[in-house]
């Protein structure tokens, strides 16, 4: 049960409070008690709602809400049933239905256009009638505590939306992805992604996961660190660089991933890193250009560590493309393999950007391919 209140300005506040009727199945019916207990703990206080969201698992009969009415001191019109959707974006359009906007313009006394959630509507429709599926592999560290990447999740939710697809996510702890096993494990994925994350734990497997997808023509697609464990991967297995690594887990002699210039010789690590939004300059004619459709992007890094300049010759002659530089051309911020069907990484974090109504181009066009690639496979 919370309790909600919306200011505006000095004089107008709207008290919404959120409670919960319980269906209790061996009866068959729900219960509105909890709900007038908890109201009348907040009457006691000197707290009146205005409106109330009765979360429920059945719908709310007329009887049921003039009973919470009558109970608790609202109209009857102010009792909004909360009942469960199939998907949390629907809960708007059950909302709209329940007349909650009207109720909370009305109630504030404010002036408004009329709702339009016909695009949005569209979108539900999208994500609960798929065309298809698409599977879609995540190899990461916190793959037990799914909500670590629930900015990734959702993500792809807006983004098969937007192809007509359901995004099946399977979830894959990269320490267990060994030499024999990876074939297994990565069987029936039409992607793979890598996400960001910090540590050497794992890393090993993640640079198995790159390795299998670029060779076998898997779509591919690196956040942050899935970047960085691409380009190891690559100086390693197609540059000969023997031993190539990170100097967050390892010097060598081929440390193709290294702290940032700035970085060195910070103590108090805190807030310190490369943290927030920075400009990138996309090259023309790359998967990355065509995704965003415009030079000058700005994405939101949350980083220590950048692909190393002195070996950025070496990669590029073999084949790595470098699709999105800094201004200055100092900073690697997306790489990406020309004739591969999808394989590009970000050393930002595109997720935090995606939205229900425009996903990423990034993470749109890497479900194009992976569905794309699913199709071609199903032949």
């Amino acid at each position: 049960m919370r309790q909600f209140t919306h200011q505006v300005g000095r004089r107008n506040a709207l008290n919404i409070h959120v409670t919960l009727v319980p269906y209790i199945r061996s009866a068959g019916e729900l219960k509105t008690k909890p709900t007038q207990h908890s109201v009348k703990t907040l009457l006691e206080i000197g707290v009146q709602p205005d409106i109330l969201i009765c979360r429920a698992e059945k719908h709310l009969s007329r009887e049921m809400k003039d009973k919470i009415a009558l109970f608790c001191n609202v109209e009857t019109e102010s009792v909004i049933e909360g009942r469960d959707v199939e998907t949390i974006y629907e809960v708007p359009l059950h909302f709209e239905k329940e007349g909650l906007d009207k109720i909370v313009v009305e109630k504030l006394n404010l002036k408004c256009g009329k709702t339009d959630l016909r695009q949005w509507s569209r979108m539900v429709h999208r994500v609960k009638n798929p065309e298809a599926k698409v599977t879609i592999g995540v190899v990461g560290k916190y793959t037990d505590l799914k909500d670590a990447y629930k900015s990734i999740n959702e993500s792809f939710i807006h983004a098969g939306s937007e192809n007509n697809v359901t995004v099946s996510l399977r979830w894959i702890r990269a320490e267990e992805l060994t030499g024999s096993s990876i074939a297994d494990q990565l069987d029936g994925v039409s992607g793979i992604l890598v996400p960001g994350g910090f540590g050497e734990r794992g890393v090993e497997g993640k640079i198995r996961a790159v390795q299998y997808v670029r060779e076998n023509n898997i779509p591919f697609f690196g956040i942050c660190l899935g970047l960085q464990c691409a380009v190891i991967e690559f100086a390693r297995h197609v540059c000969g660089m023997k031993g190539a690594n990170s100097t967050e887990f390892k010097k060598t002699k081929f440390n193709v991933i290294d702290l940032m210039i700035d970085q060195r010789g910070v103590k108090n690590m805190g807030g310190t890193m490369r943290l927030g939004a920075y400009p990138c300059i996309l090259q023309k004619g790359t998967k990355a250009f065509q995704a965003y459709k415009k030079e000058l992007i700005y994405e939101r890094h949350r980083h220590r560590y950048e692909v190393n300049n002195k070996f950025r010759k070496k990669l590029s002659e073999h084949g790595l493309q470098f699709s999105g530089l800094s201004p200055d051309n100092s900073l690697v911020e997306i790489i990406e393999l020309p004739g591969h069907p999808w394989f590009v990484a970000g050393q930002f974090h595109p997720e935090l950007k995606s939205r229900a109504l425009n996903a990423h181009p990034l993470f749109r066009e890497f479900v194009h391919a992976a569905a794309t690639y699913a199709r071609k496979k199903a032949k």
